[in-house]
């Protein structure tokens, strides 16, 4: 019932108005039954401007932070994320991947649209980065298509840091559906995996026209971080 409000009563309305998004390819996301729409990710707003545009119910796989977050501040938004329905994730060590996939093949397995980030964190310089292999072995698992989705122009909105959207145009593109049925059975494959992993991030990348980094994200981050650390302590 929360979700149905926020989409159609309160928030959905709202984004609508104020970034005025230009939907193209919303006939590729199937009216029922299973399937994963697999996107970039750009922004937090990405979380709120997809399910707007779409006419079914879409739930995501959102990192577990969402969750956890201290004051009420942090008791807001695990409250929202919650009653839209959103799963939590730790995106932390190997169980935690296991458990991710379980929690999307039990959406999947109901007959529902599951939301994912291939890439697994935001981009934070706007480009594309490699996708893991998760989106794969739920597509496989519970044998269904994948609607690759790109959001363009979300990093200008919102890029990391920024905590007050910017008010601009925005436009969310759907391709083809992708059938991976020749696949079935080789989930457990870890070559299949990857193959099936790099024809998705393809997919994103032609909807999107972002520049593409064969490496994952959360690594280049990680690498941007320290050497920004290592730049104040020389300059201190």
């Amino acid at each position: 019932m929360f979700y149905l409000l926020l989409k159609h009563v309160f928030l959905g309305p709202l984004l609508r108005l104020l970034f005025r998004p230009r939907i193209e390819g919303l006939e590729y996301v199937p009216d029922e039954g299973a399937a994963i729409v697999a996107g970039n990710h750009l922004s937090f707003s990405d979380h709120f401007l997809m399910p707007a545009v779409l006419r079914r119910r879409i739930t995501f796989l959102a990192k577990a932070e969402y969750f956890t977050g201290p004051g009420l501040k942090g008791r807001l938004t695990a409250f929202f994320f919650r009653s839209a329905g959103q799963i939590p994730v730790d995106r932390s060590g190997k169980e935690a991947g296991r458990a991710a996939l379980r929690e999307g093949l039990e959406v999947l397995s109901r007959g529902e649209l599951l939301g994912i980030y291939p890439e697994g964190t935001r981009s934070h310089d706007g480009r594309l980065y490699k996708g893991k292999v998760g989106v794969a072995a739920m597509a496989l698992g519970a044998g269904v298509p994948v609607v690759p989705c790109a959001m363009v122009g979300t990093f200008e909105v919102q890029p990391p840091g920024r905590k007050i959207p910017r008010i601009r145009r925005v436009t969310i593109r759907f391709g083809r559906p992708l059938d991976f049925s020749r696949y079935a059975g080789m989930e457990g494959e870890r070559a299949v995996l990857r193959a099936v992993t790099d024809e998705i991030m393809y997919a994103i990348l032609e909807l999107s026209g972002q520049e593409y980094v064969d490496r994952y994200a959360a690594e280049v981050k990680a690498e941007a971080e320290e050497a920004r650390k290592t730049a104040r302590r020389r300059t201190r």
